[in-house]
């Protein structure tokens, strides 16, 4: 059996170190305050605390928020713009900020901006993907399947897959109603 090394035994975090960690994470990483509360637990965790009271997270992710260094609503800002230029709709948009832990008031922005520009980000899906108007050549049945199915998952509304999806290749559809 192989030799492993040792690693080297990291003490136990107070309040100071606690406070270096959260400070090093919310600099180096955009994120939201139930990911920094996540990994500030994880922390603690792995290495116990040797702090005088309780370790206060929930205080210490409040005063970094209260600070600037965390926020949830531009964190959900950018994520809504980046999936939306990607061409993802407002359910995927809506799936990846619940999955972030933003509370729905803080989304709440960021999702009208993303069902704002539904039919834009699904016509860069399908761009993309040459689905229906894109398409080289007019699909089959099961090639329509497949782009109806890949469209849905991206977060596109039914109506709005149906008519791209069933368009001829060159002919963008009117966009009346959405």
């Amino acid at each position: 059996m192989p030799h492993e090394p040792k690693r080297k035994q990291r003490p136990p975090l107070d309040a100071e170190a606690l406070e270096r960690l959260a400070l090093f994470y919310a600099g180096r990483y955009a994120t939201t305050k139930a990911r920094l509360r996540s990994y500030l637990s994880r922390k603690l965790r792995e290495r116990g605390w040797a702090g005088e009271r309780e370790p206060g997270i929930e205080a210490l992710v409040e005063r970094l928020a209260g600070l600037g260094y965390v926020d949830d609503r531009a964190f959900a800002a950018g994520r809504a713009a980046s999936l939306t230029r990607r061409g993802y709709g407002e359910r995927r948009v809506r799936d990846s900020l619940q999955a972030a832990g933003i509370a729905a008031e803080d989304a709440a922005p960021a999702r009208e901006q993303a069902e704002s520009e539904a039919w834009s980000a699904a016509l860069r899906f399908a761009e993309r993907r040459r689905i229906g108007p894109f398409a080289e050549a007019e699909a089959d049945r099961a090639g329509r399947e497949k782009a109806i199915g890949a469209m849905l998952r991206a977060g596109h509304p039914p109506a709005i897959v149906r008519l791209l999806v069933n368009a001829r290749p060159g002919g963008i559809p009117d966009s009346d109603g959405f």
